[in-house]
């Protein structure tokens, strides 16, 4: 019988949702809470947020490659002209989540992203206003206390609802938000809480 992975043995205290896989683990690591101001990587958490609806985090990691195989490397203006054929070939290919509404959400998702460009300068610049800029560092003394949405959630996914973003409510924003460290909700004691941007 296989051995129940309790989390590595370095001595370090982590969130403990990220202790049941390896992947989990090198994430929250190396990723998750930590600022993040790259618009290529910050597409890839809002196409990777979007097929997370429903499913656990842990099984689009899995995928994550797929995924950028799939969708061009996240190069946003290559997916902003992916066309019916390759839509077509997106919901044969067994690598990714094979939903309808969500491929045509991230297709649909990278044409607005580029209107934000367009608008702002840059997606960095539009999505990090909702924070004033900075990344709200929230007290936490266990997971219980995280929220699956806040106001600031509310708002952002109302104006992008307003901008024609599909698949973008408020719990998947907030995810978002947590994802490339808008907000730090690493618990107090966690050896990640408040480390500085992604190298």
């Amino acid at each position: 019988m296989k051995e129940k992975y309790s989390g590595p043995a370095d001595g370090k205290v982590r969130c403990k949702w990220c202790l049941s896989d390896p992947i989990y683990v090198k994430y929250h690591d190396e990723e998750w809470g930590r600022p993040l101001h790259d618009d290529k990587q910050l597409f890839e958490f809002l196409v990777l947020e979007s097929f997370q609806a429903g499913l656990s985090w842990l099984t689009i990691l899995k995928k994550r490659e797929n995924f950028r195989k799939a969708f061009a490397d996240f190069e946003v203006k290559k997916v902003a002209k992916f066309d019916e054929k390759k839509y077509e070939a997106l919901m044969q290919d067994a690598g990714i989540i094979r939903n309808q509404l969500k491929i045509r959400a991230a297709i649909n998702n990278a044409q607005r992203f580029l209107e934000i460009q367009k608008e702002f300068g840059s997606f960095d610049k539009y999505v990090w206003s909702f924070v004033g800029g900075k990344p709200l560092k929230n007290s936490l003394l266990s997971l219980h206390e995280i929220q699956p949405s806040t106001a600031i959630s509310d708002t952002m996914s109302k104006d992008m609802g307003k901008r024609g973003f599909k698949f973008r409510g408020t719990t998947i924003c907030y995810a978002f938000m947590q994802a490339v460290g808008m907000v730090d909700d690493h618990v107090n004691d966690c050896w990640c809480k408040s480390k500085k941007k992604r190298n």
